[in-house]
């Protein structure tokens, strides 16, 4: 399973939405309805499932689907 899918199935999990509506284009907030809680709740899942850690300044900079699998795939070991 590459990057997109695995936070594609983590993403839909957490905000109760269908796995198919993800793009890499998604935006969180806009498309999902996502509130700030939902982001926090996000990051906290991707430092575990990935063994990253995501500086508070870089989550205001993961708006879409995109950002976030390009941030994990810089950053994971």
């Amino acid at each position: 399973m590459d990057t997109f899918e695995k936070i594609r199935a983590l993403l839909a999990e957490q905000l109760d939405i269908d796995p198919t509506k993800i793009t890499m284009d998604s935006d969180i907030m806009g498309d999902f309805e996502a509130d700030s809680l939902d982001i926090v709740d996000m990051v906290m899942t991707l430092e575990d499932e990935f063994g990253i850690e995501v500086p508070d300044d870089a989550i205001e900079n993961l708006r879409t689907v995109g950002d976030v699998v390009k941030f994990v795939d810089s950053h994971k070991g």
